[in-house]
């Protein structure tokens, strides 16, 4: 297949971009943005909004619900996403990738960024997915847990693996076989979210903080420690300090690493637990050390050169951020192209150039040192071996597990 070489931005634009979307204390993230309004979408009758919607849930055989394709006739493609979640030119008057996509396959490609919140995004395609109606969406970006269920439903469409060819080839073994879609039969990652552990060094006293038992315990942090308000990576990184798999863990397991949080939230060693606003917290040092996702603290970096990570020794949560096409959708071929485009390196290079989270896409290092050495060096956009082996995922959550779990945790944080 063809390769094509993308407009490629240079160092200084990148540069400039990035300081552009960290201008300011408190700029906030993409990724800080839609978990924050995570643990207030799924509290009690959140969730209940979500699991109890009256709809069996569809016997994912076969490829799921049959769908007219009118992608050779219609040369056209739907594409919703998250905001800052693509690459914009400096005058940020184009998408360079999507652009150099339609000039190659004449596919005219409608990027909508309308999803602001998983569970929100959910409500909006729900009826039209469970009346076996097309939502006008031909491709969507959801994380993990809602692409599990949205592939739980059977709405979504199995992938054809002939439109795939590059998407195969350079998946990363770090993502292949997530517990919710073995093999990646009905989507792809369009990006991979690493929980870490971020600290200002100038607020710890040059004091170096590497684990989650630090952050619990030790005294020179009381009342400065941030956790996070999504459920999934607080609990998973306590369960991983604790000798636990966030992939099998039982209700036990779950209980005691909560039992553990409340002991730290009851001595007041943890400040708060934060959504979108850690980041701001983090840079003035009103947080002495937290939980971070990986794109904030390389964006932090930028300007403030106190905010180090680490990646504990016990492990750390990866979770995924993933293309689906859902049933019914008008141009699924034309989808399929898009999807393997961005697996190409020198475009998933430059996707991974713009918005800094795990890159997905195996081999796109020379491709992206050549738009910027320091970003191909950084292990939180391409974790090298050794921390792709300490990479963890949560696993899947039964609508039963996932009422139970959400409620005790917004009883702990006070949601």
């Amino acid at each position: 297949m063809e390769q094509y070489e993308p407009d490629r931005l240079s160092a200084a634009q990148l540069a400039a971009i990035r300081r552009s979307m960290t201008s300011g204390r408190g700029a906030l993230s993409r990724r800080s943005l839609l978990r924050a309004g995570g643990v207030g979408a799924l509290t009690v009758g959140g969730l209940a909004g979500l699991t109890a919607c009256g709809i069996p849930p569809a016997k994912r055989e076969g490829q799921g619900p049959a769908s007219t394709d009118f992608s050779e006739k219609e040369k056209t493609l739907n594409f919703s996403n998250w905001t800052e979640y693509m690459d914009v030119s400096e005058d940020e008057k184009s998408r360079p990738t999507l652009e150099a996509f339609s000039k190659r396959t004449g596919i005219k490609v409608k990027y909508t960024e309308d999803i602001n919140d998983n569970v929100e995004f959910f409500g909006k395609i729900k009826p039209q997915l469970a009346a076996g109606q097309d939502t006008g969406r031909d491709l969507i970006c959801v994380t993990d847990w809602l692409a599990a269920r949205i592939i739980r439903l059977g709405w979504a469409q199995k992938l054809d693996p002939a439109n795939l060819p590059h998407a195969y080839a350079n998946l990363s073994p770090q993502f292949r076989r997530p517990d919710w879609d073995p093999g990646r039969s009905y989507s792809y990652p369009w990006t991979g979210i690493s929980t870490v552990i971020a600290y200002n060094k100038k607020a710890t006293g040059g004091k170096k903080v590497d684990s989650v038992s630090q952050l619990l315990d030790d005294p020179a942090l009381k009342g400065r420690v941030g956790f996070l308000t999504e459920m999934r990576d607080t609990v998973g990184m306590t369960l991983l300090d604790m000798g636990k798999d966030p992939g099998t863990f039982t209700d036990a397991d779950f209980d005691a690493a909560l039992g553990r949080l409340q002991k730290a939230v009851d001595r007041k060693q943890i400040r708060r637990f934060t959504g979108n606003d850690y980041t701001s917290d983090l840079d003035k040092g009103d947080i002495a050390a937290c939980l971070a996702w990986a794109g904030d603290i390389i964006q932090l970096q930028a300007d403030n050169p106190d905010i180090q990570y680490t990646i504990p020794a016990a492990g750390y949560i990866t979770s995924t951020d993933n293309l689906l096409v859902p049933a019914n959708a008008r141009h699924k071929a034309n989808a399929e192209k898009l999807i393997d485009y961005y697996y190409e390196l020198p475009v998933a290079a430059q996707l991974a150039a713009y918005i800094n989270y795990v890159c997905p896409v195996d081999g796109v290092k020379d491709e992206l040192a050549e738009i910027d050495p320091e970003l191909a060096d950084n292990t939180l956009i391409l974790p090298d071996k050794a921390m792709a082996a300490k990479s963890r995922a949560f696993r899947s959550l039964t609508s039963e597990e996932e009422t139970a779990y959400e409620e005790k945790f917004a009883k702990l944080i006070g949601a």
